[in-house]
């Protein structure tokens, strides 16, 4: 079976399906729920893309109320601001287009919200965009996004200068067979196409729009340049090696001055809880100690370098609480048991030896596995309790019970953003990683994704395809070749499963592929 010949047909090569023939102008609902299914994903990338945005220009107000960047931001936050409006404005014209489509396609919304309409009506996008009246509107709308690139660019020279080549939204004619098609740009677009697919071409010109708008708030957002670092506070820093200590052990100190910069803008966490800090920069956190058992404090501690860099320090606080029998409990790894892991722990009697303690745990198995060495396993809950009997005196160690964290995706080293178009084209497939997790080796499998590419390389269709597993699939691969400067790439719907079993869907990724 051949592909129809009419290039607004080859807009439905969605996911790469071998299409079935037009009957009688009937299109097939394989084909209709194709487009559906196009059009919610692109819709699903525009949020996403706003979601990026709003977080640059949150920054920017951080940015403008600083003296240090005051002067930069107030040139550079309203240029990012003019870009927000004129992708608005374009946005929100492609959106009265859709609704116009569907309006005569005899739109009828429920009680709850559900649009209803005829998806396949082949009349209404000839008849708004390339017919009659109708033909004023086409040029319309193609003058539209042809101003709104320009005006895009007329933003700045320097804008102008770095993202001319590498701006998503192509205008130019797709290939055609029809003679008319190759010079009527409205006609290869919308003449006799069902509507479904017309509103997925216009989602998909949102979707050029909003990546031409997020490139640009980015670049400007870019050339306010780093924060140049002044330390001008100091503070004496003491710390002991332990907390817990037998006659005839040492005692380390280690003292010193930091050094604290009040542009450093440093932020502490003590377990992911934020600790305020003092007026000289230092942090104090107090808790009350539980039940006997050795325990630890992870600290992070975050900071701003003097070439405007983010710094990290992690350290891990460790300390013990003895216990009336002298009996304890340390998990290996942390205080915390994860569903679906071997967690390591260490039992202690203490004065009394192997031989007479005794372990057990009220929520999942323990198993010895040497002298004072056990593995737990849990599969739910929320807590667990190990009883450690020593001489027949009982003592609790209270445990919390978490499942996995997700893991994030990413391709290559990146997690989403701009990425060297060649160097996306080298990798082999997606993956999921934990970051920052305790227990090493903890891996997860990546079941199934699906992956658009849009842009450059991709203006007569989005490329498509359905992938199962982590490594990209022969068709996907086709599609990562195409892939040029201007392309831009979002996995969707990915699918990964853990050690313990559970399938978890990960948040969508995408990828602006810049030279």
């Amino acid at each position: 079976m051949s592909l129809p010949k009419e290039p607004r047909q080859k807009m439905i090569n969605v996911m790469y399906l071998v299409l079935t023939a037009l009957l009688a102008l009937n299109v097939s609902s394989e084909i209709l729920n194709a487009f559906k299914t196009v059009n919610k994903s692109l819709e699903n990338s525009n949020g996403a893309i706003d979601g990026k945005n709003k977080t640059l220009f949150d920054s920017f107000k951080d940015l403008l109320n600083k003296p240090e960047t005051r002067d930069s931001a107030a040139v550079w936050a309203p240029k990012a601001k003019k870009a927000q409006e004129l992708a608005d404005d374009v946005t929100a014209y492609l959106e009265s287009y859709k609704m116009k489509l569907k309006q005569a396609g005899k739109l009828v919304i429920d009680k709850d919200g559900k649009e209803q309409f005829n998806l396949d009506n082949l009349d209404a996008s000839t008849r708004i965009f390339v017919e009659g009246e109708g033909k004023k509107n086409g040029e319309e709308l193609l003058q539209k996004l042809t101003d709104y690139k320009a005006q895009l660019l007329g933003i700045d020279p320097k804008i102008a200068q770095e993202l001319e080549a590498s701006l998503p939204l192509d205008l130019s004619i797709p290939e055609s067979k029809s003679e008319l098609g190759k010079k009527d740009w409205a006609y290869s677009y919308f003449h006799m196409t069902p509507i479904i697919a017309s509103i997925t071409i216009l989602s998909k010109f949102q979707n050029d729009v909003k990546n031409s708008e997020a490139q640009v708030v980015e670049y400007c957002h870019k050339q306010i340049g780093a924060v140049k670092i002044v330390y001008d506070k100091f503070q004496a820093i003491a710390s002991q090696s332990s907390e817990y200590l037998m006659p005839g052990q040492e005692l380390t100190i280690t003292g010193g001055v930091g050094a604290f910069s009040s542009a450093a803008q440093p932020s502490v966490n003590v377990d992911g809880s934020s600790v305020p800090l003092g007026p000289d920069g230092t942090a104090l956190y107090k808790t009350t100690v539980g039940g006997p058992g050795s325990y630890s404090k992870k600290v992070t501690i975050t900071f701003k370098k003097p070439n405007g860099e983010t710094g990290t320090l992690d350290k891990e606080i460790k300390y013990t609480v003895g216990s009336p029998t002298g009996a304890s409990v340390s998990a290996d790894a942390t205080k915390i048991f994860y569903i679906g892991l071997d967690n390591p722990i260490t039992v202690s009697g203490g004065t009394k030896g192997d031989e007479a303690t005794h372990a057990s745990i009220d929520n999942g198995s323990l198993s010895k596995t040497g002298a004072g060495k056990y593995m737990v396993k849990v599969s739910g809950g929320t807590a667990a309790v190990v009883t450690v009997t020593v001489d027949n005196k009982s003592t609790p160690f209270n445990f919390r019970v978490k499942p996995i964290p997700d893991p994030v995706a990413m391709v290559g080293r990146s997690k989403g953003g701009k990425l060297s178009a060649n160097e996306f084209k080298s990798q082999q497939g997606l993956r999921a990683d934990l970051e920052n997790f305790i227990f090493e080796g903890v891996k997860y499998n990546v079941l199934s994704y699906t992956i658009y590419a849009t842009g450059k390389g991709f203006t007569e269709n989005p490329g498509i395809a359905q992938n199962s597993g982590a490594a990209f699939s022969s068709e996907a691969r086709r599609i990562i070749d195409r892939c040029v400067n201007g392309t831009t790439v979002t996995f969707d719907d990915i699918k990964a499963v853990g050690p313990d079993g559970r399938t978890r869907s990960l948040p969508l990724i995408g990828f602006n592929l810049t030279n």
